[in-house]
């Protein structure tokens, strides 16, 4: 979602109306007004409006917008994936410990993101995987659509010629001409509940990209398929068994109003301590908060950092039956539409403790500001990394943090009994 709010003086009535009216064909919804300041709902395509070189518009100092101007580096299915693996690439260069790999050449700790190529681009690099495992299964997503849409599994190469080939030339299509999807190796073990696939939908508000400060949303939720998992090939072409995507699984006969197949994640925290164990939850979650900060520190170098901005990320993990967390991808406009009772108070504290971080205090906005929101305003936020904390630490803090020792919130080592205690990422 996006925010804008801003200082508007109106002078009379129909000037206010006349404006309304503006602000709602270019996508704004008015959600709030104060005094003589409002809130205003911006889409993603807004964004583009406003930091536009052609509109030439200039934000004031009491306007702030939640979307980043380049937010896509990261949101964009084959740019987060494009900027992860420069990110390792650039850390393996620098001889960072980070960028561990092991005998079979898999990056130890920076392994979080299922093997992904670039279609039509990378089409001939793909070929060459998918031989080393011809019986592994492949998702394909359109780079820039939600909710599911175009989304698709594979197994065969047929099936992926089929799709690239034009009828008339019989030769690959040029990017140009086709829309650009990524192809990535599908999670084909996911950890299941009651038979049926489920992924993580965490909130992360990023308040600025340099130095980086990030909040975790404590009221995250699962999202279940309705139809219970399997990996038979019979069953690639049923979405109900495949895609978690809330969007899709509501026009199934076996979706639940109710709940909307929907769980917490302090009830999938309780579920997993109880069935294997207090010790390997908490390694999981650490991990989770690992992937969120590794993943935002790789597109830290190319975001444009502008003050006015701040963002709300949707990020979607999926475990798999090994305990071990895969990022999916990240959403720019997380969806705020509610379809059930909990899932409306959710998303009302969701919006109204962002904007009691983006905005202090409830005072006029002001984007000179330290960023640095008291500790009694961050409601179910909690901070997940703060980079100029970290960086008082030393270099090598990440790697204690991630290899599982705590470093606290001023971000020094835990003093214990000499036990291994896991990360809090505070």
């Amino acid at each position: 979602f996006g925010i804008m709010a801003g200082k508007v003086k109106w002078v009379t009535d129909i000037e206010k109306s006349v404006l309304i009216n503006n602000f709602e064909k270019r996508g704004w919804i008015q959600v709030a007004e104060n005094e003589d300041w409002n809130f205003y709902w911006m889409s993603v395509q807004t964004i583009r409006n406003v930091f536009s070189v052609e509109t030439g518009y200039r934000l004031s100092d009491d306007q702030i917008v939640n979307h980043f101007p380049n937010h896509y580096e990261l949101t964009r299915k084959d740019l987060m994936v494009k900027n992860i693996k420069r990110y390792r690439k650039e850390l393996e260069k620098e001889g960072s410990p980070l960028a561990e790999k092991d005998e079979n050449g898999k990056y130890i700790y920076l392994d979080f993101v299922p093997v992904t190529f670039m279609l039509p681009a990378d089409y001939n690099l793909f070929v060459e995987e998918f031989r080393k495992n011809p019986s592994s299964t492949w998702i394909m997503k359109p780079c820039g659509k939600a909710q599911g849409k175009g989304i698709f599994l594979i197994n065969k190469l047929s099936q992926i010629k089929k799709w690239s080939r034009d009828s008339k030339t019989s030769s690959f299509v040029s990017q140009s001409s086709k829309e650009a999807y990524v192809i990535s190796l599908y999670i084909n073990n996911p950890l299941l509940i009651g038979g049926k696939k489920f992924d993580l939908r965490l909130y992360v508000l990023v308040s600025t990209y340099r130095p980086l400060r990030c909040y975790m949303y404590k009221l995250g939720f699962c999202r279940f398929c309705t139809v219970k998992y399997t990996p038979s090939t019979s069953e690639l072409d049923n979405m109900f068994v495949h895609l978690t995507n809330v969007a899709i699984q509501k026009h199934g006969d076996d979706y639940n109003h109710i709940h909307g197949g929907k769980w917490t994640v302090s009830n999938l925290r309780l579920y997993l301590e109880s069935t294997r164990g207090k010790e390997v939850t908490n390694k999981l979650f650490d991990e989770i908060h690992w992937i969120i900060v590794q993943s935002l520190k790789a597109v830290a170098p190319v975001m444009n950092n502008d003050k006015h901005c701040f963002e709300c990320y949707g990020y979607d993990i999926i475990i798999d039956d090994k305990l071990k967390p895969w990022l999916i991808e990240v959403n720019a406009s997380p969806s705020l539409t509610s379809s059930t009772a909990n899932d409306r108070i959710l998303k009302y504290n969701l919006i109204n403790d962002t904007l009691n971080i983006a905005v202090p205090n409830g005072e006029i906005p002001d984007c000179k500001w330290n960023k640095s929101p008291p500790k009694e305003v961050l409601g179910n936020y909690e901070v997940l990394y703060d980079e100029e904390m970290a960086q008082s630490d030393g270099p090598d803090r990440d790697l204690r943090g991630r290899s599982g020792q705590s470093t606290g919130v001023k971000g020094n080592r835990a003093r214990d009994s000499g036990k291994p205690v896991l990360t809090t990422w505070k």
